[in-house]
């Protein structure tokens, strides 16, 4: 008989334990644990002031935690934190705004952090053509950043994020300010990057759509992360043909296989089911369980 081997847990391309950041007397992340694995994109989810865009900011190597360790593929440096040259080479940040030289052009901003990430001048530019395509400015690629809508320089700022084909990349409100076609092309292209084998967090308020794109999550609120319990039911609005809006039936259903054959029974008596929809996303569900306060 053959025994099975057994399948190692693959290493985290980022990993951060005990995070801690203060500014003076505020506590900004009181305690983080994050684990980013490649080929997997990650959800951080939580209320404004919650914590998140610090979090971000110490796992970019942009900011130093007070406390806490971040690795990179298991390994970090005796101070706890990897190397900032490392973490610059691997890592791509997308803030959520993008700051443009309003002077400049994108394909010269682009030029410029590809020099900045070691590319020659030629490399460099034919980057920066490959992902202006990418997000879809080509029309734009030599007029000044300044006549960039928000939802323009957020593709910018994608592309910014992309220059160096990083490993590990960080986004903060990716989709705000975006079109409703840009933000199903940022789907694709996030899901594209994982793909590749990259490790990618996304810190989104749009939750719905960050359900759809997520293949796990971590909550935060006042400091504090936490990975949120698996949901135990759903409630699904279910609505019978000439039935007005307001006089359709809410049901509640342990899962999707338990919806299934609530609608098969009731469809083979003959109802006629006109809409049967699900009202919350269990990611939904999850953030008003953390009772947090609305900001």
């Amino acid at each position: 008989m053959t025994v099975p081997t057994p399948t190692a847990t693959p290493t985290p391309a980022l990993t951060g334990t005990g995070l801690g950041r203060s500014f003076g007397a505020h506590h900004a992340v009181v305690h983080a644990d994050i684990a980013l694995h490649p080929g997997a994109i990650t959800g951080l989810v939580g209320p404004n002031g919650a914590g998140k865009t610090t979090l971000l900011l110490m796992l970019a190597g942009l900011l130093a935690p007070d406390r806490g360790v971040i690795t990179m593929d298991g390994d970090g440096t005796p101070g706890g934190v990897v190397d900032p040259q490392t973490m610059r080479r691997n890592v791509g940040w997308m803030p959520d705004v993008f700051g443009t030289w309003e002077s400049l052009t994108p394909r010269e901003i682009l030029v410029a952090f590809g020099r900045l990430n070691g590319l020659d001048r030629v490399t460099a530019d034919g980057r920066a053509r490959e992902l202006l395509a990418h997000v879809h400015l080509v029309e734009f690629t030599d007029h000044p950043a300044s006549g960039l809508s928000r939802g323009q320089k957020q593709r910018l700022g994608l592309a910014r994020a992309l220059v160096n084909h990083p490993r590990i990349l960080l986004l903060d409100e990716p989709a705000s300010g975006m079109d409703p076609r840009s933000r199903i092309e940022l789907r694709a292209q996030l899901r594209a990057v994982a793909d590749s084998g990259a490790a990618v967090l996304v810190s989104s308020h749009i939750l719905g759509e960050l359900e759809e794109l997520v293949d796990d999550v971590v909550m935060m609120t006042g400091g504090h992360t936490r990975v949120p319990a698996a949901a135990t039911t759903a409630r699904w609005r279910v609505r019978l043909v000439g039935q007005p809006a307001d006089q359709a039936v809410v049901v509640e259903l342990a899962d999707d296989a338990a919806a299934a054959a609530y609608l098969a029974h009731h469809v083979g008596q003959g109802a006629p089911v006109a809409e049967f929809t699900r009202l919350h996303s269990g990611l939904e569900r999850a953030y008003l369980d953390l009772d947090a306060d609305r900001t």
